[in-house]
């Protein structure tokens, strides 16, 4: 099992997140929300108003998300889904666990504890993007008003 840092569409109440419940792309635990331990530039760009987080790490905000335990066959499926490694690149980043929920007395951390998870973060965004507004926290519906196009309904 692998932990993973979700901070965008995928996270708990995000268009996205349906596919972290659906069992046939593996299993999925929740874990703890977290932040970042490193600022990071989150960003909304491109035309379908997606969540990225650059890989430019000293910038922006520290990120706030959700940490997750996953299978090797959910691993697969968000590799895949996150396009990896032309869009986004998979690489380990460490966080600061704001609350756990974890049930499992072994893991188990407290809060401002430093722990290390899987981030998809990408290095193949355009010059400008580093202009763009950035957030400590993602909401597709948030009051930037760039709502977020699932890919169903993409053209």
């Amino acid at each position: 099992m692998a932990r993973v840092f979700v901070y965008g569409t995928l996270k708990r109440g995000q268009p996205n997140y349906y596919r972290m419940l659906d069992a046939a792309n593996g299993k999925v635990k929740f874990l703890a929300s977290a932040c970042t331990a490193q600022k990071h530039p989150l960003v909304i760009a491109g035309k379908y108003n997606i969540p990225f987080l650059l890989n430019a790490p000293g910038q922006g905000h520290r990120v706030k998300g959700e940490i997750y335990k996953v299978d090797e066959k959910m691993l697969k499926f968000l590799d895949e889904f996150e396009s990896v490694p032309t869009l986004y690149q998979r690489t380990e980043v460490k966080l600061e666990v704001e609350e756990w929920v974890g049930e499992e007395e072994k893991e188990k951390m407290a809060s401002g504890s430093i722990t290390e998870a899987f981030i998809y973060s990408t290095t193949s965004y355009e010059a400008d993007w580093l202009s763009l507004r950035r957030y400590e926290s993602y909401d597709s519906k948030g009051d930037h008003g760039l709502e977020y196009h699932i890919k169903e309904a993409r053209d």
